[in-house]
């Protein structure tokens, strides 16, 4: 107990020490002066630190700990004391004394107690019994202990700003086995606790003002960011890496409380606006949104609702499983694709797989492994069906990988990665493999219309023909055709026509039923919808322009003309 009031006894007593200068100042009239007072005797108890919530917490219902909003030596080391059980007592008499202004203390009468006195409870007048003896004394009931908790930090000050807590936290670091050179402390507090500052803040403002001192809100320092500053320091030493305010991994800690979930439910009534359900959150009340609605509501709303100070709880918070996570990787390059029975992605219809492996999987297998990431998003200019190749110089694409335990890979490893790729399998080839930012990413998709692609196709014909009539289609240039959604992904495409253009086509005669047709084409044209009309819905179409029944046997994709990424020199 003499511990737990030496914090708010020290707090008093900087008040008490600057008095007569303030006093002085308030005199002439002079709000300067009283800070520059303030400012001296600050410099003179520099264990006073900063402006705390318990400046005023002898005060009112409840007194309110040095731990709250405040980043200074009495906020979370409670056992650190540098003044005698004798002294404290002295200074919270004397505080006492002030507070009041009715009575005063014999302060050398309580140097030899064990605990500082407390101070009686004013009664109302209706609980006074006629004679003058209060009920609550003739009762002679033993009073209830009360929690040691922080009203505003509901303990993590309190409890967590040492080095057992610190050790926890590097150990679970340490156990996931993560390769970093830096690292980001991220802390998510329960969104109740920004009430919860709220209400102290207000109950400091009325008693600072009583006072004739000056407070702003921007001076005192808030509870996530006095623990951050506390256990950064400690977290960044333990594990022998700088701990920044911005890097690529981040290790989350966070707490809960769900003994005081209720504080912020009355403003989903008076701000309802702040509060909108969302798909990622299991609680309208997230901190961000109780910010919000603290931010809109008025002072006098608020104390209308919500007790200032708080009331104290009776258990501190616990602290939420430590999480580690690396920021996305993204790897670049272009594939070929050799076989007619591999598709791009794993290919399930109603939820059966049909064919086994994939284009994404091959590649990926390998960069899963050697990066450690947990999963992958795979992206492509375009994608082929399952029964076409891609050749030439391949088809671009890029893969995002899940948080990484190792992201740093240089150009000679990841070179090797590349060969590792192309070891696996047969039915694929990668080239240019690179490490590539997210922005990067982008240029893959810029101008997706204007792209062009190349194909050859094997083109069997149910008339007989001669290569003279073929002739006419090298003659073909910019035909414009409108293409309805093909019936084969009408299942999972949205149904629209869509305008595409055959920039330019050359015939090659193979027998009197087949030739090779070569196309130069915009992106996203459906090739085999225009060689055989898919039943009318693309004019015109190859059927059409021969005035013959036809069909397409094989394609390839000969080239996709995008810039991007960059080669690799071999």
């Amino acid at each position: 107990m003499v511990d737990g009031l030496g914090n708010l006894s020290r707090q008093a007593l900087g008040r008490r020490a600057a008095g007569p200068a303030r006093m002085g100042a308030d005199s002439f009239g002079s709000a300067e002066s009283s800070r520059n007072a303030g400012r001296a005797e600050s410099e003179k108890r520099p264990e006073l630190g900063r402006a705390t919530m318990t400046q005023a917490g002898a005060v009112g219902h409840t007194a309110i700990p040095a731990c709250s909003l405040s980043f200074s030596e009495q906020c979370f080391h409670l056992k650190k004391k540098t003044l005698s059980s004798e002294d404290i007592n002295k200074e919270l008499l004397a505080f006492l004394s002030e507070a009041d202004g009715e009575k005063s203390y014999d302060a050398s009468a309580q140097t030899q107690a064990e605990d500082p006195p407390c101070k009686k409870l004013k009664l109302d007048s209706a609980q006074v019994g006629q004679d003058g003896s209060s009920e609550a004394s003739a009762a002679h009931t033993e009073p209830k202990v009360q929690s040691e908790i922080c009203v505003a930090c509901l303990g993590v000050l309190q409890d967590f700003c040492d080095p057992s807590y610190t050790k926890q936290v590097c150990e679970v670091v340490r156990k996931a086995d993560y390769k970093f050179d830096s690292l980001v402390l991220a802390v998510s507090l329960p969104a109740q606790l920004s009430v919860r500052e709220h209400s102290c803040w207000l109950h400091i403002k009325k008693e600072v003002k009583e006072k004739s001192m000056c407070l702003d809100k921007e001076d005192v320092v808030q509870v996530k960011d006095a623990f951050k500053w506390a256990i950064q320091g400690m977290v960044g030493k333990e594990l022998g890496t700088p701990v920044l305010t911005n890097s690529l991994f981040e290790v989350s800690v966070g707490f809960t409380h769900p003994e005081t979930e209720a504080d912020c439910h009355f403003l989903a009534t008076t701000c309802s606006d702040c509060f909108k359900p969302t798909k990622n959150k299991a609680s309208v009340f997230t901190r961000m949104a109780v910010v919000k609605a603290l931010e809109k509501i008025s002072d006098a709303k608020f104390l209308r609702h919500y007790p200032c100070p708080p009331v104290r709880p009776a258990s501190k918070c616990s602290p939420l499983d430590t999480t580690c996570l690396h920021a996305s990787v993204f790897i670049a390059g272009r594939y070929n694709k050799f076989s007619r029975e591999l598709p791009q992605t794993p290919w399930v219809i109603d939820g059966e797989r049909r064919m086994e492996g994939s284009v994404e999987e091959l590649i990926a297998d390998p960069l899963l492994s050697s990066f450690r990431a947990d999963g992958f998003n795979f992206s492509s200019s375009g994608r082929e069906d399952v029964d076409v190749r891609t050749l030439g110089n391949g088809r671009p694409f890029a893969m995002e990988l899940l948080n990484p335990h190792r992201a740093k890979f240089n150009r000679a490893e990841v070179r090797q990665l590349q060969e590792v790729i192309n070891a696996s399998s047969d039915k694929i080839r990668v080239r240019d493999l690179q490490i590539v930012t997210r922005d990067a990413m982008g240029r893959m998709k810029e101008g997706e219309e204007e792209k062009t692609k190349s194909y050859s196709a094997l083109i069997w014909t149910k008339k007989a023909i001669t290569n003279s009539d073929l002739d006419f289609i090298a003659n073909i240039k910019e035909l414009k055709i409108d293409q309805k959604t093909p019936l084969r992904v009408l299942h999972r495409r949205p149904l629209a026509v869509r305008q595409r253009v055959i920039h330019s086509m050359s015939a090659s005669y193979l027998d009197t039923h087949h030739f090779r047709l070569q196309l130069h084409t915009q992106a996203g044209t459906y090739i085999k919808e225009f060689v055989h009309g898919d039943f009318g819905r693309t004019k015109p179409n190859l059927c059409a322009l021969m005035e013959s029944e036809v069909d397409i046997l094989e394609l390839d994709v000969e080239s996709v003309d995008v810039d991007w990424p960059p080669a690799v020199p071999e």
